[in-house]
């Protein structure tokens, strides 16, 4: 195989919910992609593919980053096509899970396959081993398994499974292609039933169906008490096997029972009659709108096992338990729920037992190590802690004390004792600095990147594969402590910091790395830094999301406290009762403000301030990099779009979302979209006359809506990236690529954009256009009359002003205009109502 292998092309075998979803990312990634299906009876021969095409544009969450990616994927048919599967470097079959039908399709494409071409089959438990007896013996070196989990955009986890004859250096080809082209995180799997992150995710779905069964408890009560308390995504359990499909359930269960008949916990692989019932209905979750779960109107109703009939679903968790689950100290909450006789907190603590149990017991036939198993189990499943991390965290010894003392009583779900090596007194953890625990033999399972040890059960370090080297801060499991270079300076709101070069990164230390005064005075602090003593900025949170936007009430909070028996809203609502005032006139505006909060210059310095952090960003004598992974709404956006380059993640959802809350952007965000639309205008224009209104309506749509791109390629669409900017797939490379940027422009004696100081702007006639739009909306009550008010200075804003269409404005005159409008919004009760509520519930709220 070739040092420099590169995949330029991939053909899908199988358009159905996986294959099709699998083509999608593919092309998310810029490459290349050919989907199959069996041609049509009737029409064009693509009819088939073309369907499936139509389908993945109606999925939720959308499995493609932007609608126009779907014209990408090329569709083609087993009886036209197959002679294009030679120009293909990796294949990746993807049809039903029937051993039978994927043998038969080997046969037919085997002859077309490119010598030197991956093939790998997308499954999630059949055996590779025998699924490559199919294939043709001069070609199964090239033939592996490959394991996406649903939905392939979102989920992390891919497995890679090997057969007996696999070539190790195209694992790792592979494994590169995946990681940094489709930003997945590996795992290599062995050919057992399920292969890791199924086998132990449905062991413990299982478990939690066992001791449900056992202490009781409703589906609905198992739900409340598997989710978020547990660090598991609020799917929970069952509503998981809803989202999954009970037939795709019972199909893998199916095969850990057929296939596992020496597992000690065989008899639990059957599923309750309460199961087959389901079945036997349709019944078979989110996709036939009923399961275990079944939505009434805006009412969820669950099956009461005892009646099989639906009722509304009504848990809740008792007070005793729910402080023990509250608990963040993993050694407390297990001891807790050990200890404490109630059913919910007795049947939490069994599944935990039987969980581990089983992970210590299977974990040298399944896995290479305890960190392939724990990240699996978290990357394919959402756990915010894998089953080994949980357990070390609780303290090792402790806990497989507790667990051995179970067993011998009787009360485990298995009669297998713990193996030895996790019994060893000496055993304190599972994962380290040195790497984590594998109870395998010198150099087995191991690819060309991946470090031997000298004896079995040794601490096997992470993959030395070279694409590792740019994940400079990888995912890692707990017990894996991580050092963040060394700091600059650090307050309670951010820390400056470098990892040895010349290159400052700025991380936020507040929650959700929402925006304050003193989050404000971090960043005018960290740029005057970068410009005496680095070459670049970089804007990077340890964790997403990058910015929530603005923290308004600590803001405002940290002007004034508030009185002992009023809050803030009680201040500004009797301030604006004893003020006339009304929407058209606004006279009395800044007096609200200057009663509620006693010091208007002082909360109006803080937005000025907010705007003086995004000059600075935008024109330090170094490049400043947003690497934004997650969301980035208001000032967060406004942040990133005024510095020097953006490096996103895929999963970036970046937008200036002001108007949620009865505001607009103020920290630059409108004049930096009214100055992008006056570029985009003289770049396009035809003559000396320059119409900026056609490029500004879609920046306003964006603001007055308060959109949010739902990919970094639909930000880029709506003007929040620039061509310039970075699209990254694997978020563990966000750092690398960023100071790879920030290298690229010193690399050219880097000098920030001269200060625009004609800006050509819409004027009062493109407000009143903008204004006559939103009467129609009003008048068809799609927005009401506050909204139209916000909506009518969002446009005075991003158009200059009561100026003359083709004006010339600069900067300063837009801040300003931002400033006023935010201010004099701040000022009324409505627009209190509205943080009020959005602080309250969480979302906005339309009076």
């Amino acid at each position: 195989m070739s040092k420099n292998f590169q995949i330029r092309k991939v053909a899908v075998l199988g358009a159905g919910v996986m294959g099709a979803q699998i083509a999608a990312h593919l092309v998310n990634a810029n490459v290349e992609t050919l989907l199959f299906e069996l041609p049509a009876k009737e029409g064009d021969p693509n009819g088939n593919v073309n369907k499936a095409l139509d389908g993945l544009k109606k999925l939720e969450p959308a499995p493609i980053s932007s609608p126009t990616k779907i014209t990408y994927i090329q569709p083609a048919n087993y009886e036209q096509h197959l002679e294009k599967l030679r120009e293909c470097d990796l294949i990746i079959e993807a049809i039903a899970e029937r051993m039978d039908w994927k043998s038969d399709l080997y046969r037919k494409v085997a002859p077309f396959v490119n010598a030197n071409a991956i093939f790998a089959t997308n499954t999630s438990g059949l055996s590779i081993n025998k699924l490559a007896e199919a294939f043709p013996e001069n070609l199964r070196h090239l033939f592996c398994g490959i394991h996406f989990f649903n939905p392939p955009r979102y989920m992390h986890l891919v497995e890679l499974i090997p057969c007996k004859g696999t070539e190790v250096e195209l694992l790792d080809q592979l494994e590169t292609f995946l990681v940094s082209t489709l930003g997945k995180g590996v795992v290599r799997a062995k050919d057992t039933p399920n292969f890791i992150a199924n086998r132990i995710g449905v062991f413990s779905m299982l478990a939690t169906k066992h001791h449900a069964a056992a202490f009781n408890l409703g589906f609905d009560m198992v739900d409340a008490l598997t989710g978020r308390y547990l660090g598991r995504p609020k799917s929970a359990t069952f509503r998981t096997l809803d989202v999954v499909g009970l037939d795709v359930f019972a199909h893998v269960v199916n095969t850990m029972r057929e296939n596992l008949t020496d597992d000690p916990w065989h008899k639990h692989f059957e599923l309750p009659s309460w199961f087959k019932y389901l079945v036997d209905q349709g019944s078979l979750g989110q996709k036939t709108k009923r399961g275990v779960y079944m939505k009434i109107g805006k009412e969820i109703h669950v099956l009461d096992l005892h009646t099989r009939e639906y009722r509304l679903s009504d848990a809740k968790v008792d007070d005793g338990v729910k402080d023990i689950l509250r608990e963040r100290d993993w050694a407390k909450k297990l001891a807790g729920l050990r200890s404490n006789p109630h059913p919910q907190a007795q049947f939490l603590w069994a599944t935990f037992r039987d969980v581990f149990h089983y992970c210590a017991l299977q974990l040298e036939s399944i896995a290479n190590n305890t960190r392939d198993l724990d990240l699996a189990v978290r990357w394919g499943f959402g756990w915010d802690n894998g089953p080994f991390e949980i357990w070390q965290a609780a303290g090792w010894q402790q806990v497989a004390g507790w667990i051995s003392d179970d067993i011998a009583a009787g009360k485990a779900m298995a009669t297998t004792p713990l193996p030895a090596w996790a019994t060893d007194p000496s055993r304190t953890a599972v994962h380290g600095m040195q790497g984590s625990y594998s109870p395998l033999p010198p150099g087995e399972g191991l690819g060309v990147g991946e470090p031997a040890s000298n004896k079995a059960g040794h601490y096997q370090p992470r993959s030395t594969l070279p694409v590792y080297q740019r994940q400079l801060y990888p995912d890692r499991p707990l017990g894996e402590e991580r050092h963040y270079g060394e700091t600059v300076f650090e307050t309670d709101e951010v820390r400056l910091w470098h990892t040895g070069d010349t290159i400052a990164i700025l991380s936020f230390k507040s929650k959700m790395h929402t925006v304050s005064n003193e989050v404000l005075d971090g960043i005018l602090r960290a740029v005057n830094e970068a410009e005496a003593h680095f070459s670049a900025l970089i804007l990077w949170q340890t964790e997403p999301p990058f910015s929530a936007g603005a923290n308004l009430l600590q803001l405002m909070q940290g002007m004034q406290e508030p009185a002992p028996d009023e809050g803030l809203f009680g201040r500004f609502k009797q301030a604006a009762s004893r003020v006339k005032y009304t929407i058209a006139g606004g006279g009395g505006l800044g007096e609200i403000v200057n009663a509620a909060t006693g010091n208007v210059p002082k909360v109006e310095a803080v937005v000025a301030k907010f705007q003086q952090v995004s000059m600075r960003l935008k024109y330090a004598l170094v490049p400043t990099i947003a690497a934004v992974d997650g969301l980035a709404l208001g000032g967060g956006c406004e942040f990133s779009i005024h510095c020097t380059r953006i490096v996103a993640t895929l999963e970036t959802y970046i937008g200036l979302v002001e108007v949620g809350v009865g505001l607009l952007p103020a920290g630059g965000g409108c004049k930096e979209m009214a100055q992008r639309a006056a570029q985009e205008a003289q770049r396009f224009a035809s003559d000396n006359r320059v119409d900026v209104f056609p490029y500004l309506r879609r920046y306003f749509q964006n603001i007055a809506m308060g959109e949010v791109a739902k990919s970094a390629e639909m930000a880029r669409e709506m003007g929040y990236l620039r061509q310039s900017d970075r699209i990254v797939l694997n978020r563990f490379e966000l750092l690398h690529i960023a100071k790879e940027e920030a290298k690229a422009l010193n690399a050219t004696a880097y000098r920030p954009p001269l200060h625009q100081r004609q800006i050509t702007v819409a004027g009062r006639t493109g407000i009143a256009t903008l204004q006559a739009a939103m009467v129609n909306m009003l008048e068809g009550n799609f927005i009401s009359e506050y909204d139209y008010n916000i909506g009518s200075r969002v446009a005075e804003t991003l158009c200059g002003g009561d100026v003359d269409a083709g004006s010339v404005v600069d900067e300063q005159w837009l801040l300003d205009l931002e400033r006023r409008h935010f201010m004099e919004l701040l000022g009324h009760f409505k627009t209190q109502d509205r943080i009020e509520y959005m602080l309250k519930n969480g979302k906005p709220l339309r009076n």
